[in-house]
């Protein structure tokens, strides 16, 4: 007897086989379309919760290790990989010590971001002997690039130098935009968009001033488009050094350790969100009912005596005598070890000893029987069996 569900058989009529049942070629199509439709909206929803839910790029712009698409570390990289030594600073102060340490003329001052600067911040940093590229619009324009003045905006695009400018003409078409400028009458002026520059350069006292309008050239995203590596490589490597000034990270007021939860990008999270809520409505779609417990017959009854029989004859079709002997000799100690009161762990001398004590056999016939060589041929298998036998009703009838 075995037990079923009402759900998986059907009666048969009295006196006819039951035939197997098999899905129909349109059940079996219409469950994999099924299947097929599920793993698309599973694949289409997780792609649009990475796409709709990563959010902004977090990265400060132009900071010389942020490696997000606004960052500036692939130019950081590229300097050193000219020799130039990028240091990068978040205060005035620092810079001004770095620029003391490098000495007078042998450091370009990079400017991107000078927002968190106060006016005398500002004072200072204009009043050091370092070349200085000022990038994009400045608050005080007049004190890092005197003579410069902001005319207007132009969209960013890919634009041809038309100047004389060594570092421009050496690059060619860049990504230039942005901010346009006025310039003394000896200034550089390159980039033009509405008629005005867009990168304007001149040398007083010794010392260069680039002033840029746009710094998207020189972000991660940009630099390998155009020239734009080249040019941000001549206007920012024309000396050893240089001091690369970015705004200082906030200050959290919670602990700045974080978990590993926290790490996770919105957008993953919102996606694992859900997928987890698809496969559970796949899960509820596809599970079936089963319906109340059933006892249904058996079709065949296989006797413990055909079983052994059977094992016997594959025994003898491939000459076991070794695989039968084995299986004689484990189960008579299985089944005589423990009422001999030994430990299933016995050794072979013991077991023999304890045998031939209950039984009145000389041991070395019982060790031999137990443990020696497998039958040399199908009549010392049977007499192998009969004596095995013989001890076993023994030791039960001692």
């Amino acid at each position: 007897m075995s037990l079923g569900t009402a759900g998986e058989t059907e009666a048969a009529a009295p006196g006819t086989e039951a035939a197997p049942t098999s899905p129909t070629v349109r059940e079996r199509l219409r469950a994999g379309w099924g299947v097929l439709l599920v793993a698309l909206i599973v694949i289409l929803v997780a792609v649009a919760g990475v796409l709709l839910g990563g959010g902004p790029d977090r990265g400060r712009p132009l900071d010389p290790a942020g490696a997000s698409l606004s960052g500036g570390k692939a130019l950081a990289q590229l300097l050193r990989a000219h020799g130039v030594h990028v240091v990068r600073v978040t205060s005035a102060a620092q810079a001004g010590e770095r620029s003391a340490a490098l000495g007078a003329g042998n450091s370009t001052l990079l400017l991107s971001d000078t927002s968190f600067l106060g006016e005398d911040e500002i004072r200072e940093i204009s009043a050091l002997r370092a070349d200085r590229l000022v990038i994009g619009p400045q608050t005080r324009l007049e004190l890092l690039a005197p003579q410069v003045t902001a005319t207007g905006e132009v969209r960013a695009r890919s634009r041809e130098p038309g100047c004389a400018l060594d570092s421009a003409t050496r690059a060619g078409s860049a990504y230039m935009g942005g901010m346009t400028f006025g310039a003394p009458p000896d200034a550089f002026r390159c980039y033009f968009g509405d008629g005005a520059p867009t990168l304007v350069r001149y040398v007083r006292s010794g010392l260069t001033t680039t002033v840029v309008g746009d710094g998207q050239f020189m972000t991660n995203q940009r630099l390998p488009e155009d020239g734009n590596a080249a040019l941000a490589v001549n206007l920012a490597g024309a000396r050893p050094a240089v001091i690369w000034l970015t705004a200082p990270e906030a200050v959290s007021g919670t602990s700045a350790r974080k978990s590993l939860y926290d790490l996770i990008p919105p957008g993953v999270k919102g996606a694992a969100v859900q997928l987890a809520l698809v496969v559970l409505l796949l899960a509820l779609w596809q599970g079936r009912r089963l319906g109340p417990v059933v006892v249904e017959r058996l079709p065949v009854v296989v006797r413990a005596a055909e079983t052994v029989e059977g094992r016997a004859r594959l025994y003898r079709a491939r000459r076991a005598r070794d695989r039968a002997a084995d299986a004689l000799r484990a189960g008579f100690l299985d089944r005589i070890v423990p009422r001999l009161g030994l430990p299933p762990a016995a050794g072979p001398e013991a077991t023999a000893g304890a045998i031939a004590e209950r039984t009145g056999q000389a041991g070395t016939h019982v060790g031999a029987a137990l443990y020696g060589p497998p039958p040399p041929d199908d009549a010392g298998l049977v007499a192998l069996a009969a004596y095995l036998d013989m001890l076993e009703r023994q030791v039960r009838e001692s």
